[in-house]
């Protein structure tokens, strides 16, 4: 029940912003552009001097879709920035509604989220699979 306060209100707030603003942060998002910094992003979280400088950030790598995959591309989520600030402060139950908000986030810009698996809930990693969400006909 809390969860479902927590998505709504923030659902609330991310409309605030004007659609065509949402809209255009997804697409930035989607981009090719996006995924190259992406990918540069990916290959250094997962150095070891970053990891040493940065030791409570997130590692991930971008993955491509292959054959018969449905989405335009993923991220996986090897480690998580928010599952070790609520580990080391004792708030590990907060993790479900975090992880929960992500779907609002990224489908009020547009993107559908699909993710089966999370760190939170004791996975090797968090796998983030992203495609662009079809126009509202209502729009």
């Amino acid at each position: 029940m809390l969860g479902d306060i927590e998505r709504d209100t923030y659902k609330a707030q991310l409309l605030t912003v004007l659609e065509a603003e949402r809209l255009a942060s997804g697409q930035q998002f989607m981009s090719s552009a996006n995924r190259t910094l992406l990918r540069e992003q990916a290959a250094n979280s997962a150095t070891a001097s970053h990891r040493q400088a940065f030791p409570d950030d997130f590692v991930y790598d971008v993955v491509e879709p292959g054959p018969g995959d449905t989405f335009e591309f993923g991220i996986n989520y090897t480690a998580c920035g928010f599952c070790k600030f609520a580990a080391c402060h004792g708030d590990k139950e907060i993790l479900p509604n975090i992880c929960g908000l992500d779907f609002v986030a990224y489908a009020t810009r547009g993107i559908r989220l699909e993710r089966t698996q999370t760190l939170a809930g004791g996975a090797h990693h968090c796998n983030f699979r992203f495609s662009r969400l079809a126009p509202d006909p209502e729009s």
